[in-house]
Parts: structure tokens; sequence; C-alpha cells
């Protein structure tokens, strides 16, 4: 066997999402991979491909242990949402424990997935979360790759598809605000090429992963309304009552459909970079080649992540 073979990744996550395309990506480079995760007994679409151990954050020793051998970590581990025990705080102490238990393991470099404009100083707890790690990643001693991204779009994606299919089955869809903030969504697989990319270097890195297009809010939403010919009508409400509405319509689907966090971090322009793009796929160009089954099924995130 060759050294590419021998080396083994540790990727949390691959039964979620982009830790799913970061694991598929490996795997055809013939890497060796394992995985972490909250969910170890569900279906595993990669067999005999991959290992699988559970996460261990109450017990860091057997969490080192599962990471021994490991030579790069990448981790996509996060919570959108507070849910239950399950608190944006919880979400920060457990990343440091499998920080230093990677430390303990002696791996090399770690690969984390953030957001972008993620600060400690955020007003928003879930991009103060996510910049608290960030320091805690720079100031590990390990060798580090941070990828920022700003919302993802994909097959199974959560965001992009979710809008096409409330588009799809709702007569209304409501803008908060005035619907000018913008946002510059990027492409999974652009993601993963940027984070497997880095796992192979060895510089200390910090990198927005963005695509080539940015939109208003709104210009967005027409965008996707056209693509899936929706007959919705599109209204702007003030950004509290369509926060309102759409725990409303969260207890139809039996999910969480937005936070404040989400509302106020887009509304603040936090999901664009003042960076060049990263990522090369245009949202408009998948959309049209994927009209036909974006939003034909509504995506939960509870089912994905709790259930």
């Amino acid at each position: 066997m060759g050294r590419e073979t021998q080396e083994l990744n540790v990727v949390t996550g691959a039964f979620g999402y982009t830790g799913k395309y970061i694991t598929r990506r490996l795997i055809l480079m013939g890497k060796k991979v394992k995985t972490l995760t909250g969910h170890p007994n569900r279906q595993n679409p990669f067999g005999n491909q991959i290992s699988v151990a559970p996460f261990h954050f109450d017990n860091p020793a057997e969490l080192t242990r599962n990471l021994q051998g490991a030579t790069t970590l990448y981790n996509t581990y996060w919570v959108r949402f507070p849910y239950g025990q399950i608190t944006y705080d919880t979400a920060v102490a457990n990343t440091k424990i499998l920080i230093n238990a990677a430390k303990e393991a002696g791996v090399r470099r770690i690969v984390h997935v953030s957001i972008t404009n993620a600060s400690e100083e955020s007003p928003f707890p879930y991009f103060r979360g996510k910049g608290i790690l960030e320091k805690t990643v720079i100031h590990s001693n390990f060798s580090y790759a941070i990828i920022r991204p700003t919302v993802i779009f994909g097959h199974e994606d959560i965001l992009i598809n979710n809008i096409a299919w409330f588009l799809r089955k709702l007569p209304v869809f409501a803008i908060p605000g005035e619907g000018d903030y913008r946002l510059q969504p990027v492409f999974v697989e652009d993601v993963t090429e940027i984070a497997v990319n880095a796992g192979q270097s060895n510089d200390n890195l910090v990198i927005d992963a963005v695509g080539p297009e940015i939109f208003r809010y709104e210009e967005l939403i027409r965008l996707i309304a056209g693509k899936v010919q929706s007959k919705a009508k599109i209204v702007h409400l003030r950004p509290g009552l369509a926060l309102f509405l759409s725990k409303f319509i969260g207890y139809m689907v039996n999910d969480v459909v937005l936070t404040r966090d989400e509302v106020e971090g887009l509304m603040g322009n936090l999901l664009v970079s003042k960076n060049l793009p990263t990522g090369k796929t245009r949202l408009t160009d998948w959309l049209s080649q994927n009209a036909g089954i974006v939003g034909n099924r509504y995506a939960s995130e509870l089912a994905r992540h709790y259930r």
C-alpha cells in the first residue's frame, strides 16, 4: 500500500452534509477515512470504506483514542440552533474538547469549518461561537486551515432547497425587511475542494469559501421563484413578524425554519465576503440545471441532526 492509503483522515459528521462531501472526496483520493459522529448507528452510505466512532465528548480519553493515528482532522461539527440540552455554548465546549483530544492524539493538522465574518465580538451567538473557536484553533499550536463558507448550496442543502420548497408549496413568501441585504452562496463541492486542498497544505490558512455571485436577498428569492415557476406572492414583512410566521410554519413541518441569528446575520450582510471569490460554481447556473428537482422535498434540520 502507498503512503496515500496509509494516511488516516478523520472527518466529523460524515453522515451529515458538508462532512459527507469531504469524506467522499478523500475516499476518491485514496485516503483512509474515519468519522466521528453523534449518530454512529445511522445508515452508513460509505459502507466499509470508512470506520465509525461516536464523539464521546463526555469521555475525552476515549475521544483521544479514536483520534490516534490520524494525520488530519476535518471538523464540521457545530449546531445551527440550540435544541434541547444542546446550546451554542455546549457546541463551543464540545469543540474545545475535540481540539484538545486531537492534540493529545498527535494529530498534525486541523481543517476547521467556520463561517464568514465569525468574530468573538459578534452580538450574534452563532457568529460569536464560531469566532471563539477560530481563536482556539489559531492558538492551539496545530498546523491549521480555517474555512469560512457563507450559505452552502447543492443537493441536500437546507436553505436554498427549502426556500424553493416554500415557493412551490405556499401561496405567499415573506421577505424580512427591505430585502436589500446581500449574500454570496457557495456550492458544496467548491467548499469541499477548498477544504481538502487546504488539508494537503502545510501553511496556516484562513479562507473565505464564497461563490462568484452576490445577490440581494429579494433578488435571490425572485431568481429561485422564476426557476421553479412559483406562483407565490412575494411580500415584505417586519423582521420580527417574518420570524414569528416562520415559527408557525415550523410547527407545520415539525422543524426550525429560521432563527433570529440567521435573520440578523443575513440582514447585517455577514453572509458575504470582502475577498475575491474562491468558489467557481454559479448558483444561477446550478438552479437552471436542477430546476426540476430543487425544492421537491423539504429538508428537515431536526430530522438530520436530532432524530
